[in-house]
């Protein structure tokens, strides 16, 4: 499938259907970018459907707790908890999952809602553009640590857990260069400061979401359909919120503008996330790509020969930086997932 520029327009200016709601009591939800934007408006929905422990995750304590503090004058709910982590360092990573397996307890819903969108180079401490680590090295981090939670959640109380990423439409515009994807590494060749050239960052942003698709379709591919935990991705449409929040000048205001005329607000492109987490039948979601409350096919690039062999070359390539930094990833690939 492709999406034209008139497609998207006719996406945003479509009545949204109501957020989905279901109980959830005795169960955890957490997000991830849960402080700001949709996924704050996901975490008040959440709130309302009662669950035992709804775990906010982010990365400023001060931002978080008033996000919390929100979150409680909002609709009541008082149990609500901030988690500390930052996406943008491998260790911060780490020790959010630490806490996990010592105080997490079950898993019932993850949505892996956290991302940035860069404009021009920016290195982290880890060595990688600082996008394609939050976006597709640390949010499939969180991904692979905490499965096993939700794993032994299915388990232990008969339930499907889902994981949630969000993803965007914005993946059908962009294609990764073959004299890139004929490389032996990839990301490191996409992570590069001699890569990132002012004209590459500019749809960096767009591949970031490609590289989210390729990534939940490989590691669905490789959870045992016996495995009752539903992996899917979510497009919440093109949303008010603090993404683009850094971008000035002329471009700043066409996008400031646009945005005015098109945007869902928040709240309505949080829908999406929550149907994601909670509507559909399960196993019709499996490693799905969810747009305005259904399933769509995704990017006719990630179906095609090409986009096939860069999916599982990705993989490798993501299992294998990550468990370098941590060798859990490699115990919990070989014990969950197939080859």
């Amino acid at each position: 499938m492709q999406l034209g520029f008139l497609g998207f327009l006719g996406r945003q200016f479509t009545k949204q259907a109501p957020v989905v709601k279901t109980d959830l009591t005795g169960q955890t939800v957490l997000v991830l970018g849960a402080n700001t934007g949709i996924g704050f408006e996901a975490t008040k929905h959440f709130a309302s459907m009662n669950p035992q422990r709804l775990i906010l995750a982010c990365r400023s304590q001060s931002r978080g707790q008033a996000a919390i503090d929100k979150l409680k004058a909002h609709t009541g709910y008082s149990k609500a908890e901030l988690w500390l982590v930052d996406l943008a360092n491998f260790d911060s990573v780490k020790q959010f999952a630490d806490k996990f397996e010592r105080e997490g307890g079950r898993l019932d819903i993850l949505v892996e809602n956290a991302a940035i969108a860069a404009d021009h180079y920016e290195g982290t401490k880890d060595g990688w553009e600082i996008s394609l680590q939050v976006n597709d090295l640390s949010t499939p981090f969180v991904a692979l640590l905490l499965l096993p939670a939700m794993i032994r959640t299915a388990e232990q109380y008969s339930t499907f857990p889902r994981l949630v990423i969000v993803a965007s439409e914005v993946h059908y515009w962009v294609k990764i260069e073959k004299q890139v994807y004929e490389n032996p590494d990839i990301l490191k060749t996409l992570g590069s400061s001699e890569y990132c050239t002012n004209k590459v960052m500019q749809s960096r942003y767009m591949l970031t979401k490609l590289l989210t698709v390729f990534f939940v379709r490989a590691l669905n591919a490789r959870l045992p359909p016996s495995t009752a935990v539903i992996i899917d991705m979510v497009n919440p449409g093109f949303c008010h919120s603090e993404l683009m929040r850094d971008a000035k000048g002329v471009a700043g205001f066409m996008f400031w503008l646009f945005k005015r005329i098109v945007a869902f607000t928040a709240e309505e492109g949080s829908r999406q996330l929550v149907y994601a987490a909670v509507g559909g039948q399960p196993d019709k979601l499996r490693g799905e790509y969810i747009t305005g409350g259904h399933v769509e096919e995704v990017a006719d690039f990630v179906l095609s020969p090409e986009g096939v062999k860069i999916q599982n070359q990705l993989w490798d390539e993501v299992v294998d930086i990550l468990a370098k930094v941590d060798p859990r990833v490699t115990s919990i690939v070989d014990k969950h997932l197939s080859a």
